[in-house]
């Protein structure tokens, strides 16, 4: 009774370890190339796999030569585990059972990059679904699911560090039982369904009319090893990959100055947002250099700016 798992990923190495662990038979381990574009900070699935000494391929499986090569190992299951693309109902079919490791707790947060849109909603609950696949991603019988709790400053890493271990307890939970027949299943209630989209660098640009807390959930959302959220000082893009909120508290919000605007002095940077309140810029980055943002008195001064749109100095 083999597997056939598609992974990418800090969860597709966690998966591979779990089944191995289990001692279930691994048919074959397809995974994807590393983008060049982006910031690979997690483990590779390739090499992962021909540690524990299992077949790895590249190739694309919804081509007609690789469902064959699926269709001969006969395998009893087909995991996804963070696989990075919709395996069509013909991949599907190609074994009695097909499921996937999802970032969120299901049916909320289907789509992409779950980890980054929890934490820019604030939210203070995530976790691990398996779920069936179904032509509709994220959208089959939930099979089990792990929640953990999300720090009101945590990062997209600290999630990710909670993330792999719950997946690991899933998978050895529900493994056994799915490769048996009597793993339990409950449709997805849909009315309670929130699907979103890849996101992209462009997503993280900063707009100070929004709140403090929405914009400081954004800084947080995309900072390392994610691009970073961004704004302007005249033609000098301002990378803010860390804010503090300290008037998150305050009952009334201080003397309202427009959205943006700067107050700098001896303990540090400050900037308002929309609703009153200010951020504390912690560590920023402006043409190329990182640091402190009181190390950037030309550019942070008291009284300038901050906004979306690139301008003239």
């Amino acid at each position: 009774m083999s597997v056939v798992v598609f992974a990418y990923h800090e969860v597709g190495c966690c998966a591979l370890e779990v089944l191995t662990e289990l001692g279930v038979p691994i048919g074959c381990v397809y995974t994807q190339r590393d983008d060049a574009r982006e910031n690979t900070w997690f483990r590779s699935v390739a090499g992962t796999a021909r540690s524990l000494g299992l077949s790895v391929r590249t190739a694309d499986p919804r081509t007609e030569a690789e469902r064959r090569h699926i269709r001969e190992l006969a395998p009893r299951l087909l995991l996804s585990a963070y696989w990075r693309r919709l395996l069509p109902e013909a991949v599907l079919a190609l074994a009695p059972v097909a499921v996937n490791v999802h970032g969120s707790l299901l049916p909320r947060y289907r789509g992409r990059a779950p980890v980054n849109w929890q934490i820019l909603h604030g939210e203070r609950q995530g976790g691990v679904s398996l779920h069936h696949m179904v032509a509709e991603p994220d959208a089959g019988d939930l099979i089990d699911q792990e929640a953990f709790a999300i720090g009101p400053d945590d990062t997209p890493l600290d999630v990710h560090r909670k993330l792999v271990p719950a997946a690991a307890t899933v998978l050895r939970r529900s493994i056994p039982a799915l490769l048996d027949g009597t793993a339990a299943r409950r449709p997805q209630p849909a009315s309670e369904a929130t699907t979103f989209g890849a996101r992209r660098p462009a997503d993280g640009l900063i707009d100070f009319r929004y709140a403090a807390e929405d914009v400081r959930n954004l800084i947080r959302a995309v900072t390392d090893p994610y691009p970073g959220a961004y704004c302007y000082a005249g033609p000098h893009r301002v990378t803010v990959w860390r804010a503090t909120h300290p008037d998150q508290h305050q009952p009334h919000p201080a003397p309202r100055r427009p959205p943006g605007a700067v107050e700098a002095g001896p303990i540090g940077v400050f900037v308002t947002c929309g609703d009153g309140r200010r951020l504390r810029l912690e560590d920023v980055e402006i043409d190329g250099r990182r640091g402190d943002p009181r190390a950037f008195p030309h550019l942070l001064r008291h009284g300038t700016v901050v906004t979306a749109l690139e301008g003239p100095w």
